[in-house]
């Protein structure tokens, strides 16, 4: 066994790490042009290599056996910090030249002593042949095979056996379906929030994955043999190695700046990244943002050569026998492909673009694209120019596919993928891979409203009712879906030019109804929506739905009831559309709500308070006699609210409370006991979604701020509070909760609020302080500024105040505690949380907010809440 003494292993490990780390700084700091790159990790394996070397040399094994690079290290491109990977390859059995297994696991343990982060095998050639055959992961690492030092005949009669023992067919089948379950891992998409650059699709390992199919079947290991071989053109060769460079530039930037083997734009990472770039914040967008940008559009070019490439292998691999079944005199359905009848019909046919998308909707049992098609869409791209835009055909065409009864969704999805949509839409490129950093929306622009269409257009599909039943049946009865298409398409389309992004769109779309020939009454609504699209949710998260001039005034600004539709129709799709996590029950229940009260009131029913109370009082009367309860056990409860009550709540609340709290109410004209026990009571709530939470008690100032820090305590989320003082002091509150706690039966969980909230009212002290919660890694990296809008009603009775802030836990009750600490007068209480990110709203009310001093104090007490 060798001895560490022999060799000087850390002048070895020194000299190693100060090379490496000056490779790291020219990675980190070059301005080079970015293919660049490769020269760099070029250096970095040959650098590794000559530590190989000298520790081979030293080991004595001269060659006796040999050592092979595998792996990502058998490219001869390292990066930073990627392991290196090694085959010590043996001579057959009773050829082992007296080499001891303690000599190589000493000669090992010197590679990590000397910095080298090795990934080692030791087999003879039979055994990685056997190897190989099991596992095409081990397969895949030894085509990577390249010669270090030791015995070349070895290594050739390796690599030449190997060679024999592959299969390419079954190769690539196996290479193809591992990419299939890599892409479902990342959700098929390369538009993530925070893209593994290697895994992901659009990543590194796609590319990886062509040139060992195409090693493994002889036809090359360079994208220059893949274009001799005719697998590629020369052009998308180029792009390519362009796209890869970037891709690569990125991962290594990333390793360095992490200082460890890290392949995922992270948050925390990606504004270090982007400055690595030379990339600077701007009023408009964050340096993040365009590092982003660039990293999507070159997986998406990566994309599409990637699926180019895969189709052209296989038809190379596997030649189909299926006739091409005319479609028209330029296009072909071939094995469920749409294949162009000539390699240069779109140069001589420009508009033969626009029209294969428009027979992918129209031909049954078409699939997809060919290669060839898709490589003469890519190769065409130049002829989608301002002519192309302009001309009427196109205009026509184009509002074919919009107006198609099917495939609208895979269309213009597939559309996107080719980079046509952004082609024919000008408008529409400037979003394609734009990031939101606003913390609710997990998409960018442009798949943000492809996600919305694909919304809209499940509404109007039967097999989706379910999902949707009230937009559903909405859309039943809507003559013209594709308006709500279009509307969907341009809805967010100004996004990042600057200024209010849907008085911007809305011109875009005015443009677009009036190049496309829309109908001066269909182009109006589609401009309407699209300047429109943000009104309703603000109006049914922030608004107290139970004023009549609040509903009076949304019904002014919709019109009519073919608006109110339309707009409701895309609100909905639009919500759903930002991120699974922000849309829930309860916003569904504040939309339809507000939805039926508007129709009301565009009826020509304006909401009569004194007729809705009656009303709304006599259906709670016929729910409490389903429940047997004893005549007038209401009254005594009803004569102590006012009409604001029974506005906001519907009759089954009405008739809920009255059920649950009827026998404690206090004789008229006794006294309020501040001693009384609080009554708590908590069923699932009607909409769906978590509890419904009532809570009656001698009101007391600081009570909401008490009720929001034991949900804050027990992980519940509060969406929404409305808050009654009665006639007769005591307080009635009301609360929709949700978590993600889920005891094994709901009762267990209605218990612990009923006991939990009544036992934190009962032992009453000082308020607590609030719990700093943690935030999440994204709102660390990409805080919003804290805003606060405190208004007067027009009544001047009351104020609104608006919060906007990013989400943490403890963030409610810290708002509580001010206004608790101010002795200010809470009656409802809408929080909305998008994603990271609240906004809430609050109607409140006391003479401590008639003085200006007062107001800045309280404002000033409140962004401390919200920034600590």
């Amino acid at each position: 066994m060798i001895e560490a003494a022999n060799i000087d292993v850390a002048t070895l490990r020194e000299a190693y790490r100060a090379k490496k780390l000056a490779l790291f700084d020219t990675l980190r700091f070059a301005r080079a042009p970015t293919r660049s790159v490769h020269t760099v990790l070029r250096q970095l394996s040959a650098l590794a290599d000559e530590t190989l070397c000298t520790l081979w040399r030293e080991a004595g094994f001269g060659d006796s056996l040999t050592l092979a690079a595998v792996g990502g290290f058998g490219r001869g491109e390292l990066f930073p910090y990627s392991d290196v990977d090694v085959l010590l390859l043996l001579p057959p059995e009773g050829e082992t030249g007296g080499i001891e297994p303690a000599r190589i696991e000493a000669f090992i343990g010197h590679c990590w002593d000397a910095g080298l982060e090795i990934g080692s095998s030791v087999r003879t050639v039979d055994e990685c042949l056997a190897e190989a055959e099991k596992d095409v992961t081990v397969q895949t690492s030894l085509l990577e095979a390249r010669l270090i030092a030791g015995d070349k005949k070895l290594f050739t009669a390796f690599r030449r056996r190997f060679s024999r023992a592959i299969d390419p067919q079954a190769f690539f089948v196996a290479k193809s379906q591992e990419m299939r379950h890599r892409h479902q891992k990342f959700d098929n998409t390369p538009y993530a929030l925070e893209p593994n650059c290697k895994e992901s699709p659009g990543g590194l390992r796609d590319l990886q994955t062509i040139l060992w199919m195409t090693k493994a079947a002889g036809y090359g290991s360079r994208w220059d043999d893949l274009a001799k071989n005719g697998l590629a053109t020369s052009f998308e060769a180029q792009q390519i190695k362009r796209n890869e460079a970037l891709l690569s530039l990125i991962r290594a930037r990333l390793h360095v700046i992490a200082n460890r083997r890290e392949d995922r734009l992270v948050f925390d990472l990606q504004t270090a990244v982007a400055a690595s770039f030379g990339y600077e914040s701007e009023s408009q967008r964050k340096s993040s943002e365009a590092l982003m940008r660039r990293y999507y559009w070159a997986a998406k070019a990566v994309s599409q050569l990637n699926q180019i490439l895969l189709l052209n292998i296989s038809e190379r691999l596997q030649p189909s026998d299926e006739q091409h079944t005319p479609i028209n005199e330029r296009f072909y359905e071939r094995a469920g492909l749409i294949e162009i009848a000539s390699d240069d019909l779109y140069e001589r046919e420009p508009h033969a673009v626009l029209e294969t998308f428009l027979l992918y909707q129209k031909t049954i049992g078409v699939k997809g694209l060919s290669a060839r098609t898709l490589r003469a869409l890519y190769n065409a791209r130049h002829v989608m120019d301002s002519k192309f835009r302009n001309d009427p055909v196109n205009h026509q065409t184009f509002m074919r596919i919009v107006q198609q009864p099917y495939g609208i969704t895979h269309a213009f999805r597939l559309m996107n993928q080719t980079s046509v949509l952004g082609r024919y839409l000008r408008v529409f490129r400037s979003i394609v891979g734009q990031m939101q950093h606003d913390l609710f929306h997990v998409y960018t622009v442009d798949q943000h409203i492809l996600m919305v269409l694909r919304n809209v257009r499940r509404f109007f599909i039967a097999e989706h009712a379910h999902e949707y039943p009230f937009c559903s049946q909405l859309a039943a009865g809507w003559d013209k879906p594709w308006i709500l298409y279009v509307a969907a398409l341009f809805h967010d389309i100004a996004k990042g030019r600057g200024g209010d992004h849907s008085t911007l769109g809305a011109r875009d779309v005015q443009r677009f109804c009036k190049q496309h020939g829309i109908a001066r009454e269909d182009a109006k609504l589609i401009e309407f929506l699209v300047a429109e699209h943000l009104v309703m949710s603000q109006v049914a998260q922030k608004q107290d739905l139970s004023d009549p001039e609040v509903i009076g005034a949304f019904a002014k600004r919709v019109g009519n009831e073919r608006y109110l539709t339309a707009l409701y129709l895309l609100t909905v799709a639009d919500i759903r559309g930002t991120s699974p996590r922000v849309w829930n029950a309860w916003k569904g229940k504040l939309l339809e709500d507000l939805y039926r009260y508007t129709l009301r009131a565009l009826g020509g029913r304006m909401p009569d308070p004194d007729a809705e109370v009656e009303s709304r009082k006599r259906e709670a009367l016929v729910q409490l006699a389903l429940h047997a309860q004893r005549f007038e056990a209401h009254k005594a409860l009803w004569d102590t609210l006012d009409v604001g009550y029974f506005m906001r709540h519907d009759a089954s609340e009405i008739a809920w409370h009255a059920k649950q709290l009827a026998r404690f109410v206090p004789p008229p004209n006794v006294p309020v006991d501040p001693k009384a026990p609080p009554i708590v009571r908590a069923h699932l709530s009607p909409v769906g979604e978590g509890l419904q939470v009532v809570v009656y008690t001698p009101d007391q100032p600081d009570l909401f701020a008490r009720i929001c820090g034991y949900f804050d305590q027990a992980s519940f989320s509060i969406l929404d509070a409305k808050v009654h003082t009665t006639s007769n002091g005591y307080a009635l509150d009301t609360f929709q909760v949700v978590t993600t706690f889920l005891p094994d039966h709901y009762r267990d969980l209605i218990s612990m609020v009923e006991s939990g909230l009544a036992q934190t009212l009962t032992e009453a002290g000082a308020l607590p302080p609030p719990s700093m919660g943690r935030v999440s890694r994204r709102v660390r990296s990409f805080p919003i500024k804290p805003r606060i809008s405190l208004l007067p009603d027009d009544k001047a009775q009351r104020w609104l105040l608006n919060i906007s802030a990013s989400d943490r836990a403890g963030l409610l009750y810290s708002v509580a505690r001010v206004l608790a600490r101010h002795h200010l007068n809470l009656q409802l209480a809408k929080v909305t949380t998008l994603g990271e990110r609240v906004e809430d709203t609050f109607l409140i009310s006391g003479p401590e907010l008639q003085g200006q001093k007062t107001q800045l104090a309280i404002e000033t007490e409140l962004m401390e809440a919200l920034a600590s």
